[in-house]
C-alpha cells in the first residue's frame, strides 16, 4: 500500500469506533451524496458464503473474460496490496486512481460516522460506475444481510457458496442463524445459485428464497457438476479441469456457471482452466521454497475455519503418497481447535507459527494448546521450514489465516 493510501485509510479508521458494524444506513447516505454509483453498474453477480466465495468470484471473472467481457471485481481482504480488492474492467486499480477515489469519497463523506469497509465499498462503486464493463462481481465482506455490498437493489444473480461456522461473534452461534444472515442477499425475482450445503443450512436457504420470491438453482437438483461436465435444464457443457486445485473447486465452478446461466450472461467455460486466486492451495516456488529440499513441495492455503479444515483434510487424503507437514498460524478470533481437529490425523508434523506482521495473530502457545499439544512452536514460518525432518520427500502446507497467507506471499516473492 502506498504511503498516500495508508494515510487516508488511517484517517478513516477514526470515523467509527468499530471496525465492523453490520448495517446499511451510513453507506446508503454516502452513496446518495455520490449520486448513487451503485445504481450505475453493469449487471452484478453478488456472492455470499463462508468458504469458496473468492474462488467463485475468480471463476465468474475468468469465464466472463473468456467470452470477451470486461469485468469489475470487488473482493476482500487483500493479501499483499490494498489494490487487490478492486479490479476495474480486468485490471487492478492503480495507486493513483485508488488514492484519488479515496480522497474524493472521504471529502464527500465530510467526517460522518462510517466504517472503513463501507468507505472502500463506496470507492469501488464510484470507480466501477466511471468505467464501462459488461459484468460486476461483488463478494460479500461478512455475512450478507447487513454487509455493505448488500446496498445493491437488484443484482442480475446471487450465488451462495459453502456455509459453515465462522464469525460467530458477529453472525450467530449456530449454522442456521449464520445461514439466515447469508441468505439476506436474496432479492425478489433475482435467481440465486446454491452449491452443496449441510441439510440444516439448505433448509434455511430454501425457506428464505421462498419467502422473498427468489428463484433457486440448486446443485444436484437443478444443476449437476462433475469432472469434465456441467449440466442443467439448458443442456450439458464440457468443462476443463479447474485451474484451482482441490475437488471442492468443482462446486465453486458449478455455482459460478449456474449463476451466469440463470442470469443469461455471457460466459465461456474454458475460463475455468485459467482462473487465478492466490492462497487457495497455491504452490509456492519462491524464497521460502528454497528452504526445503529441491524435490519437496510447498503449498499455501488461507483456510481458517472449521469448514475449511474439513475441506483441507479431504484434500490431504489425496496426498497420502508422501508425508505432509502442516505449518499453522491463525487469527485470535478463530476456532483453532475445530479447524485443526480434522487436519491433525494427516500431519506427520504440525508447527504453530505467528509472523511479526500478521494481523491479530493467535499466540503460538495458544495454537499448540488447541492442537492438544501435538504442534511444535515454529515460532515463525521460516524457522518451521528449516526444522522439518528431511528423511523423506514431503509436502508442506502453510494454512490457518488469510493474514498469515499475505505475510507468506510477501516473504516468498
Amino acid at each position: 500500500m502506498s504511503g498516500r493510501i495508508e494515510g487516508i485509510v488511517a484517517r478513516l479508521h477514526g470515523l467509527h469506533p468499530r471496525l465492523i458494524d453490520l448495517s446499511l444506513d451510513r453507506l446508503q447516505d454516502l452513496l446518495a451524496k455520490l449520486d448513487h454509483p451503485e445504481r450505475r453498474l453493469p449487471p452484478v453477480v453478488h456472492v455470499a458464503g463462508t468458504n469458496g466465495k473468492g474462488s467463485t468470484c475468480a471463476f465468474l471473472r475468468a469465464m466472463a473474460e473468456a467470452a470477451g467481457q470486461r469485468v469489475h471485481v470487488y473482493t476482500s481482504p487483500h493479501l499483499v496490496r490494498f489494490n487487490e480488492r478492486i479490479r476495474i474492467a480486468g485490471e487492478l486499480v492503480s495507486d493513483e486512481a485508488l488514492s484519488a477515489a479515496l480522497e474524493h469519497v472521504e471529502q464527500v463523506n465530510a467526517g460522518a460516522a462510517i466504517t472503513v469497509f463501507e468507505v472502500i465499498t463506496a470507492v469501488a462503486f464510484h470507480l466501477f460506475a466511471e468505467t464501462q464493463a459488461e459484468l460486476c462481481v461483488l463478494e460479500v465482506g461478512l455475512g450478507g444481510r447487513g454487509d455493505a455490498t448488500n446496498v445493491i437493489g437488484r443484482p442480475a444473480a446471487c450465488a451462495i457458496t459453502s456455509i459453515s461456522l465462522d464469525h460467530r461473534e458477529l453472525l450467530g452461534e449456530t449454522l442456521d442463524v449464520i445461514a439466515a444472515e447469508k441468505a439476506g442477499i436474496m432479492k425478489r425475482d433475482v435467481p440465486v445459485a446454491i452449491g452443496a450445503q449441510p441439510a440444516e443450512v439448505l433448509e434455511v436457504l430454501l425457506a428464505a428464497a421462498e419467502r422473498v420470491g427468489a428463484p433457486v438453482t440448486l446443485r444436484d437438483r437443478d444443476w449437476h457438476v462433475a469432472a469434465g461436465r456441467y449440466s442443467d435444464a439448458r443442456g450439458t457443457i464440457g468443462l476443463p479441469a479447474p485451474s484451482l486445485p482441490g475437488a471442492f473447486q468443482l462446486d465453486n465452478a458449478g455455482i459460478a456457471i449456474a449463476a451466469l446461466r440463470a442470469a443469461g450472461l455471457a460466459m465461456d467455460s474454458a475460463g475455468i482452466a485459467v482462473a487465478e486466486w492466490p492462497a487457495r492451495l497455491q504452490r509456492l516456488h519462491g524464497r521460502l521454497a528454497t528452504l526445503l529440499p529441491a524435490d519437496w513441495e510447498l503449498w499455501l492455503d488461507g483456510g481458517h475455519n472449521p469448514g475449511a479444515g474439513v475441506v483441507l483434510a479431504e484434500h490431504l487424503r489425496s496426498w497420502s503418497d508422501r508425508p505432509v507437514h502442516l505449518v499453522v498460524g491463525m487469527k485470535q478470533a478463530k476456532d483453532a481447535t475445530e479447524f485443526l481437529r480434522p487436519l491433525v490425523p494427516f500431519a506427520t508434523t504440525l508447527w504453530a507459527v505467528a509472523e511479526p506482521g500478521q494481523h491479530d495473530a493467535r499466540p503460538v502457545e495458544a495454537i499448540v494448546e488447541a492442537s492438544g499439544g501435538v504442534a511444535r512452536p515454529g515460532p515463525h514460518v521460516a524457522d518451521a521450514l528449516r526444522a522439518l525432518p528431511r528423511d523423506r520427500r514431503s509436502r508442506v502446507l502453510i494454512c490457518g489465516s488469510l493474514y498469515l497467507a499475505g505475510e507468506v506471499l510477501k516473504q516468498d516473492a
